[in-house]
């Protein structure tokens, strides 16, 4: 009797065990995914860095921009410029504008890949707009940067010795949408706005 009570409790400590692993790798699934891809490129993310190397090599790349939008989203997005060519090593900067074609504040966010997706692990950005969420106002127009290079070590895969150009890539989403006040009407909240004037006065 004895036995089977205790074959009951490490049969329960077992599923109570189980139970908490599959609970944290629901937690932790999206970071741990996001983490791999950072590490390993896959799908052609990006990685960064603080700067770029001071090693630069003459090999020669082009890079090509590319940007789109969701449907929701009621912005214009393009890259300023369609291509550059740039030195293994070198630090590039180049920009992308984005414009609010609506009458309402709209806070968007970018996702971002490069391919061939084998390149991934190779390109850091040092500084990118996609890093944070935008928020622009109606019609507002914004010049937003990328730093970016080409990591030196890409000369050290031979399976890359065939990747003479590069498209990275940028979608926005749509987070929010929020209607701008109109400054026209007085809130009965705001002690600042003038008393409207009664009619006869």
């Amino acid at each position: 009797m004895a036995d089977l009570r205790s074959r009951k409790r490490r049969t329960v400590a077992g599923l109570i065990a189980m139970l908490g692993v599959m609970v944290a790798l629901t937690v932790f699934a999206v970071p741990l995914y996001n983490y791999f891809c950072r590490v390993t490129g896959y799908g052609g993310t990006t990685q960064t860095a603080a700067q770029a190397p001071d090693e630069k090599i003459e090999r020669r790349i082009t890079v090509r921009f590319n940007a789109d939008t969701g449907r929701d989203l009621p912005w214009d997005f393009q890259p300023a410029q369609r291509a550059v060519t740039v030195a293994i090593g070198e630090t590039a900067h180049i920009t992308y504008i984005a414009e609010n074609l609506s009458d309402q504040t709209v806070v968007g966010s970018a996702v971002f890949n490069v391919t061939p997706f084998k390149v991934g692990p190779y390109f850091s950005k040092i500084a990118c707009f996609c890093f944070d969420e935008q928020t622009l106002a109606p019609g507002e127009r914004v010049e937003m940067p990328v730093t970016f290079f080409i990591d030196p070590s890409i000369m050290d895969n031979v399976n890359l010795d065939d990747v003479t150009s590069i498209t990275l890539s940028y979608a926005f989403f749509k987070r929010s949408m929020t209607t701008t006040p109109d400054p026209t009407v007085r809130s009965e909240a705001d002690p600042q706005s003038p008393p409207a004037a009664q009619e006869g006065t």
